[in-house]
């Protein structure tokens, strides 16, 4: 049996899609850089979007935050574009957010990778 979507879902990966080639093509600004869009949650009455996004590249937290400032900036003309594209009876209202998820799992994986470590030169030491 072929698993159904809801409306929401369908809109959501519709805009991941179309935003994904409209940063990438038409906005202009080199403070954005490389983006990757992670996630994009629609309310259910499809008025506004949250789109999370990651940053490609070591990049710093300020530097981040401007991007994330310029993509909320842009909003409205990335709103427009998408309208203008599909046949939906509104757009929904877009707003960024910064998706740390990614950096906290590189984060949690280095851990357990230390931990591991550690405990394998615990057990190979030799017991005197």
């Amino acid at each position: 049996m072929a698993q159904e979507y809801s409306r929401t879902q369908r809109v959501g990966d519709y805009l991941k899609r179309e935003l994904a080639l409209l940063i990438q093509q038409e906005l202009r600004d080199p403070r954005v850089g490389m983006v990757n869009i992670n996630e994009v949650e629609v309310s259910r009455d499809l008025a506004h979007a949250k789109v999370f996004v990651t940053f490609v590249g070591d990049r710093s937290d300020e530097i981040n935050a401007q991007a994330l400032k310029v993509l909320n900036a842009a909003q409205g003309f990335l709103r427009s574009r998408i309208a203008s594209n599909n046949h939906m009876r509104t757009t929904p209202r877009l707003s960024f957010v910064l998706d740390v998820s990614v950096q906290r799992g590189a984060r949690l994986s280095a851990l357990i990778d230390q931990a591991l470590a550690a405990d394998s030169e615990l057990h190979s030491a030799p017991k005197d």
